[in-house]
């Protein structure tokens, strides 16, 4: 694989972006990956920033979250445990579906047409 010629690009953030990233990360229910995946951050970074916050290098107390975008992180999360519901029941759909088409499949087979049953009505 050929290596990319030029300068490595550094991307610089500003102290106000990590502590808004950093408190976004704090929220209840809220995965880091997401925050990360959603400001286009890698997730090791967002954690360094994180560790920092909590080693007192990185000052986020004074940060305020916007309300617009804690409602979509909140939003995001319904949206993801409905998705998980959801696929679940699908996955319990196709195996009912299986299971019935087997047994149907398997009872018709049993019957061999063209033998008369013998008994009472």
């Amino acid at each position: 694989m050929a290596r990319p010629i030029g300068p490595r690009k550094l991307y610089r953030y500003s102290t106000q972006f990590r502590v808004t990233a950093v408190r976004l990360s704090e929220l209840s229910g809220v995965a880091v990956q997401d925050v990360a995946r959603s400001l286009d951050v890698h997730p090791f970074v967002l954690s360094r920033w994180r560790r920092d916050a909590r080693e007192g290098r990185l000052m986020t107390k004074q940060a305020k979250v916007d309300e617009s975008t804690k409602a979509e992180l909140k939003e995001l999360r319904q949206v993801k445990r409905a998705y998980a519901r959801l696929k679940e029941e699908h996955e319990l759909l196709k195996k009912a579906i299986r299971f019935v088409s087997e047994r149907q499949a398997k009872s018709s087979s049993s019957s061999t047409p063209g033998r008369k049953r013998t008994g009472s009505p």
